[in-house]
């Protein structure tokens, strides 16, 4: 008798797979965003031990038994492209399986649109991170360079008027799309960097460091160089003094000897 999937006894790893086998991003720009968002959050909480960022990492905001599971039209989880728990340490996770989590949420989801996503797809994640606890949603779309915005109204995500400026609550960070693109700003003002950016960014700084070096090193030796000519030219003019002196001594010892002699030494031709 074949047995059926409520009756066996898997492993969690196939009732809660880390993969579904789809790539991380559709394209270039899209995991461009997503590594320049986590890594400014990843920046930005470095001190936070009880804030966990992860980007494209399975959420299961439910346990279900396999019989609920073979149910489901389809999987109970969604993958955002980045998204932030306060309240959970900064472990390795293969998925964040909610309920071994303190039942606590994502707080916060990021999404970048691609030419793989539809509207219908779209519209499911909303609804799926409005019923699970999702406080704060961020959605951009690079090809037409639109952000959106909506925020937790108790059981709804409301949408946020203005993104332009939006200061986020829960994160502290603020949106700008006024260069044609979406740009982070960390509370301080600086903004998110990508990796490239962050590796042009040390370049520069080497390049200033070794300048700054160099010319340090440039005016210790011309310092160097105004101390030896002054010191040249004391030596001089103390050798020029003793050669004066030495040959004063000798016209006063001729003097001398003349006097002696009963000579005027101003009737000498």
């Amino acid at each position: 008798m074949v047995q059926q999937l409520s009756s066996l006894s898997l492993p969690d790893e196939l009732i809660y797979p880390d993969s579904d086998g789809k790539p991380l991003a559709d394209n270039t720009t899209q995991l461009r965003y997503i590594f320049t968002i986590k890594g400014g959050l990843d920046a930005l909480f470095k001190d936070r031990a009880d804030v966990f960022i992860a980007a494209d990492l399975f959420w299961y905001p439910v346990q279900l038994s396999p019989e609920q599971i073979q149910k489901l039209e389809e999987p109970q989880r969604q993958a955002p492209d980045v998204m932030v728990v306060f309240g959970r340490p900064k472990s390795e996770r293969g998925s964040y399986q909610q309920w071994l989590e303190d039942n606590i949420p994502p707080q916060v989801a990021f999404e970048i649109l691609s030419t793989g996503n539809k509207k219908q797809e779209m519209e499911k994640k909303k609804k799926f991170y409005q019923q699970h606890g999702i406080e704060e949603y961020y959605l951009y779309d690079p090809k037409k360079n639109r952000l959106q915005g909506w925020r937790r109204k108790g059981e709804t995500l409301t949408a946020i008027p203005t993104m332009e400026g939006w200061r986020s609550p829960l994160l502290g960070i603020t949106f700008s799309t006024n260069e044609e693109e979406l740009v982070l700003f960390h509370p301080n003002g600086e903004r998110f960097v990508s990796y490239v950016e962050i590796v042009e960014q040390r370049d520069r700084q080497r390049e200033r460091a070794e300048y700054e070096r160099a010319e340090k090193e440039r005016e210790r030796t011309e310092k160097e160089r105004e101390r030896t000519e002054k010191e040249r030219e004391r030596t001089e003019k103390e050798q020029t003094q003793m050669a004066l002196e030495e040959e004063r001594k000798k016209n006063q010892q001729l003097l001398d000897r003349l006097l002696e002699l009963g000579v005027d030494p101003n009737s000498l031709p």
